[in-house]
């Protein structure tokens, strides 16, 4: 399998991000960048690993990645004029960004609420998400997007039992990483300028109607995790102005939810 082609990436982004980097392994590219935020590195600083050791997902879940088969990367954003609490709203970004480069290699996708990319007939998961704010003087967001792109072999299955699937497995036109790399960076470059412009609003940048309509989640039944280990069930309804998540559950309330792993109650 062909490696990240560093100087082609830098080559293909030059005047979108101050500075890409591709290293070969790495315990997490977002924990490397929210140090280097903390460090001074500049807005918009890529980093992206031909394998992480130690790839953390959500609540802390390792993400698979091993050497070569996926991307595995990192972008450091210091968004001025956008609010801290609206920071997490970049999981929206990534996602449509995900989805649009599946969407040009050929691959059915959709989108699951809040940070999964699910790919073909089975709907299993093809990408995760992670987005991490970071405070003090090193104030940004950290965003991590792992996107399986060839067969990834026996993995287990995510929350809710979510098998794991790649590009490749889909029938992708390419599985050239360093162009999905070039193509990904360049569609969330493009949406991320949209969302900062609008100061992080996601119906002001026109993103959050684009995420409605390829977000599989919605009009279904669902568990939602809670952090707190409390669960609630109801209808997926509808997403907020933040992307946030409302659910109708069964006593007729419409709940809000602000982060928890949701299970699809019924197939999709």
């Amino acid at each position: 399998m062909a490696e990240l082609d560093a100087a082609r990436l830098r080559a293909g982004l030059t005047g979108r991000y101050a500075r890409v980097d591709v290293v070969e392994t790495t315990g997490s590219t977002n924990a490397d960048l929210r140090a280097a935020l903390e460090n001074g590195a500049a807005d918009r600083t890529v980093l992206l690993a031909e394998q992480q050791t130690a790839g953390v997902g959500r609540r802390a879940r390792s993400w698979s990645s091993p050497k070569g088969a996926g991307l595995y990367l990192s972008v450091a954003l210091r968004p001025a004029g956008v609010a801290f609490a609206a920071l997490g709203s970049l999981s929206v970004v990534a996602g449509l960004a995900a989805h649009a480069v599946a969407t040009e290699v050929g691959v059915d996708a959709v989108l699951k609420w809040p940070n999964d990319m699910l790919a073909g007939p089975e709907r299993a998961k093809c990408a995760g998400i992670l987005a991490e704010a970071v405070g003090g003087d090193g104030a940004g967001v950290v965003l991590g997007i792992g996107l399986n792109v060839l067969p990834l072999g026996d993995v287990p299955a995510g929350p809710g039992g979510l098998p794991a699937t790649s590009l490749a497995e889909q029938g992708a036109t390419t599985t050239d990483r360093t162009e999905i790399a070039l193509a990904l960076l360049t569609r969330f470059d493009e949406l991320e300028r949209r969302w900062r412009q609008a100061g992080g609003d996601l119906t002001a940048a026109g993103l959050l109607a684009d995420y409605r309509a390829r977000c599989s989640t919605l009009g279904l039944d669902v568990r939602v995790q809670l952090p707190d280990g409390s669960e609630l069930t109801g209808r997926a309804a509808d997403l907020d102005g933040a992307g946030q998540l409302q659910v109708d559950v069964p006593d007729g309330r419409r709940l809000t939810v602000f982060a928890g792993d949701v299970v699809h109650v019924r197939p999709l």
